[in-house]
Order: structure tokens, then C-alpha cells, then sequence
């Protein structure tokens, strides 16, 4: 009874959030390394049971367990970082296997945002995350089920582009004591993501964080109102808004 409400609308229903963030209660909350490896396993059995709660409908529980699970790659323990690795590579395989073997653009997406804010938030991307990086490439060499299809190809286009985005956050900490360079660097950054509204707008935020340390408020403001150009432009493609009003005045949207 309780498996047929949990599946209620395609996953897509409050039991099943409430659900969800227990299970993230868990990643969130410090643990041991013995409790943290049960923890993955109950994950991999959640994702396993539910494919769609994460790969079809909102992207917000896809998106947040990217993120802890990202968190837990950057662990100080080594057997953490294989386990959460190996979480990873389970949680894109099913995103694959669960979109017929076309693709992998949902977790893709996710995983890159949530390396994005992870950036700005804790700081990710020394030796421990570089290494969990080596264990998610050798899972696709080794998987024979995955060897003639193309999954093997997007998991490391996906490792790579995170590499690239490490990489530009290296330069950033270069010229952490220089906010106008900081900030240029950002906004090559978001720039780099144009097609990509939703992340381009994680770079913006972060770049917002930035200028807000700073006092540079108007600075700030600017790039929230970018943000919210970008949330206008998708809105008025979905066909959702023409139109917006600020201070009664009416505004279209060209």
C-alpha cells in the first residue's frame, strides 16, 4: 500500500518528498564511515525502486541528491569516496537504462549545477574529488553490460566538463584577493553556459554571493536581474507570460 502511494503520480507527490529527505537527512547529518556505507545501499535500493521520482517530472529531487552525493565524493575517507562514487555511477545508469539507452541529459544537467553550487558553497576539487573523478571513468571502462553502447562515451564527457569547471575555479582561487578578476572569471564562466539557462543562472547566484561579500550591492543587483531575465525568457517560450508588471507598470517581454 505503502509502495503504490509512493508511486502516486509518477513519484511526483508529497509522501514521496517526505521520504526522499529523510533519506537526505542522512547524507546531511555527520556519520561514520561504517553507517554512511548502509546508507548508500538504502539509496541505491531507493533509486532503484523509484527511477521516475528522479528522472521524469521535477528535477528538484534528482538535483539535491547530486548534490549530497557530490558532497560525499569530497569525503576524507577513502572507502566514502568509493562508495559515493560508486552511488554515482549507479544513480547515471538508471538514468540511462530509464530513458531507453538514449541519454544521460537529466543527471548530466544536475550533476554539473550541484558541482557548480558546491563550488561556491564548501569548496570541491583537491586530490579526494579529482580521485573520486578516476573511480566513476573506471566503472564505465570496466561495465561489460555498457561496453556497446554509448554510455560509457557520456559518463566521460560528463567527468571531463566537470574537469573543465574545476579547472576554471582553480584560476578563480588564484584571484580570490582580487574581486574584480574573481568576477570576471564568473562571468566567462556563466557565459560559457548560454545554452544552458539553468546553469548559467547557478553562476550568476554565485557571482551574486561575490559581490554581496563585497558591498558591491548594485553589482549584486545586476546579476538578479539577469537571473530573473533568464526565468522570463524560459517562461514566455513555454508560453506561460507575455507580460510582467513592476509598480503597475506593464512590461513585455521581447
Amino acid at each position: 500500500t505503502l509502495q503504490r502511494q509512493l508511486q502516486q503520480s509518477d513519484c511526483q507527490n508529497v509522501l514521496m518528498k517526505k521520504v526522499f529527505d529523510t533519506h537526505m537527512l542522512f547524507l546531511q547529518i555527520n556519520q561514520s564511515a561504517a553507517a554512511l556505507k548502509h546508507i548508500f545501499a538504502a539509496l541505491r535500493l531507493f533509486v532503484g525502486k523509484f527511477p521516475s521520482a528522479f528522472f521524469q517530472g521535477q528535477a528538484d529531487l534528482c538535483g539535491s541528491l547530486c548534490y549530497e552525493i557530490l558532497k560525499c565524493c569530497n569525503h576524507r575517507s577513502r572507502s566514502t569516496q568509493t562508495e559515493a562514487s560508486a552511488l554515482l555511477y549507479f544513480f547515471m545508469r538508471k538514468n540511462f537504462e530509464f530513458n531507453k539507452q538514449k541519454s544521460i541529459v537529466r543527471s548530466h544537467l544536475q550533476l554539473i549545477k550541484a558541482v557548480s553550487q558546491l563550488i561556491a558553497d564548501a569548496g570541491i576539487g583537491g586530490s579526494r574529488f579529482q580521485h573520486s573523478l578516476a573511480i566513476i571513468n573506471n566503472f564505465a571502462n570496466g561495465d561489460k553490460q555498457m561496453k556497446n553502447v554509448n554510455f560509457p562515451a557520456e559518463v566521460k564527457d560528463l567527468t571531463k566538463r566537470i574537469r573543465t569547471v574545476l579547472m576554471a575555479t582553480a584560476q578563480m582561487k588564484e584571484h580570490e584577493k582580487d574581486p574584480e578578476m574573481l568576477v570576471d572569471l564568473q562571468y566567462s564562466l556563466a557565459n560559457s553556459y548560454a545554452s544552458t539557462p539553468e546553469l548559467r543562472r547557478t553562476w550568476l547566484e554565485s557571482m551574486a554571493k561575490i559581490h554581496a561579500r563585497n558591498g558591491d550591492l548594485s553589482e549584486a543587483a545586476m546579476c538578479y536581474i539577469h537571473i530573473a531575465a533568464l526565468i522570463a525568457e524560459y517562461l514566455k517560450r513555454k508560453g506561460k507570460i507575455n507580460t510582467f508588471k513592476t509598480n503597475g507598470v506593464s512590461i513585455n517581454i521581447i
